[in-house]
């Protein structure tokens, strides 16, 4: 179980007249991604799991959870620190705190020991509840003013409209060539504990995505689920072409120090066990995921699997297309027209199509495997001489099934 020897002092600011300036001062300072986090609670509920659900909304991610029992307060505050260990998150400001009921602002306690972060509690009130003086007298804090700590925040629309303008892939269908080969057929192989070589050492070379793909699919994991290793296993995927099979042997101790790398086992079909380096973007979800199974179990498990027990969970394709990304697609149909030559307005919902890719198995073991692209175009080459053919114009020769040259 982690835990902070020595958590920063809570700081408690009081705003007696409940002014609106320190308020939207303290929610102008919201910016996890500079370290600062502030928590609106939401009104009219005292609930631990209301106030853990309002943390990860702070955080960006999706509530409530699924999968838990339903009044277990517990994952919530477990996924919750997670988070913020695998983000720069240092400062939690929460507004409301003269509101605060004593098992909430327990939690809030736990929280900090778990993670050490600094935690800023604002009083909208003229005096603190009685209980929280009793329970600040047992633990380190200050006291401030709010016209000291919350002075007038500047309107933030320019940012607002900068990050919108940023983003020009929102809200599109993403095709990613490393999720053609994620489909596989083959089972998962016991535990593997070897120290593996490095990917470009194997010779392998997984597609790299341009920088705003990159930048769009790391929002997308970031926003789309609060469950890490639903996050993780997807990023995996993403930046290493690995198939299910080989992403269910990862374990938490194949995680390379402050998740810069990542093994992959493999049983022989494919090139072996490998260590792929993981693009900054992907490090904090796999910093999340392992700092969950340290905070549920304590343990090293099952790198992309849930210590807490969660249920009925999505399938990772399942999720993939929840967050618009998909392997590239077989060519559409040309359009019908109608009788008076014009074309149809009427669309159907595109069903996606996930292809069983054998590009990176070994030609001795593909022999007698059937096609199962059903349409889908091949990934691109993965080793150095492919890699170099296609840079020069010429087709691989010797990459992908012997049996279907013609059809490339």
């Amino acid at each position: 179980m982690l835990d902070c020897p020595n958590p920063p002092p809570v700081t408690v600011v009081l705003d007696p007249y409940d002014d609106v300036v320190h308020t939207r001062a303290a929610l102008a300072s919201h910016a996890p991604q500079h370290g600062r986090l502030t928590v609106h609670p939401t009104p009219g509920t005292d609930a631990a799991l209301a106030l853990a659900y309002d943390v990860l909304a702070a955080l960006g991610k999706p509530v409530p959870l699924a999968g838990y029992r339903p009044l277990d307060a517990g994952p919530a505050w477990l996924i919750a620190a997670a988070w913020i260990l695998a983000t720069p998150i240092t400062h939690l400001t929460l507004l409301r705190a003269h509101l605060l009921t004593p098992h909430r602002f327990r939690d809030l306690l736990a929280l900090r020991r778990r993670t050490g972060v600094r935690l800023i509690l604002v009083c909208h009130h003229r005096a603190m509840r009685a209980f929280l003086e009793r329970e600040l007298r047992q633990v380190e804090h200050s006291i401030a003013e709010a016209s000291a700590l919350l002075p007038e925040a500047e309107p933030a629309s320019l940012e607002r409209q900068a990050s919108r303008a940023g983003r020009p892939l929102a809200n599109r269908w993403i095709s990613l060539p490393a999720l053609t080969t994620l489909k596989a057929l083959d089972d998962a192989t016991g535990p593997c504990q070897c120290a593996a070589p490095m990917a470009a050492d194997q010779d392998f070379f997984p597609p790299v995505m341009p920088r705003a793909t990159e930048t769009e699919v790391a929002w997308r994991l970031h926003r789309a689920t609060a469950y890490p290793y639903l996050a993780a296993q997807l990023a995996v995927a993403a930046f290493t072409a690995a198939s299910t099979t080989q992403l269910n042997t990862v374990h938490v101790r194949d995680l390379g120090p402050d998740a810069s790398t990542v093994t992959l086992h493999d049983h022989g079909l494919r090139r072996g066990c490998m260590t792929h380096s993981v693009p900054p973007w992907a490090r904090p979800l796999l910093r999340a995921s392992a700092f969950l199974w340290r905070l549920g179990k304590g343990t090293s498990g099952a790198l992309f699997s849930d210590p807490l027990g969660s249920e009925l969970l999505p399938s990772l394709t399942a999720f993939a297309e929840h967050c618009k990304l998909r392997p590239p697609q077989p060519p559409r149909p040309k359009p019908r027209c109608g009788r008076r030559g014009r074309t149809s307005s009427v669309k159907e919902p595109e069903r996606t199509i996930w292809p069983v890719c054998t590009a990176h198995l070994r030609l001795s073991v593909v022999g007698g495997e059937p096609d199962l692209m059903q349409g889908c175009p091949y990934p691109p080459p993965h080793t150095r001489k492919t890699i170099e053919r296609r840079k020069k114009g010429w087709l691989p020769p010797d990459y992908g099934l012997r049996e279907l040259r013609h059809l490339r």
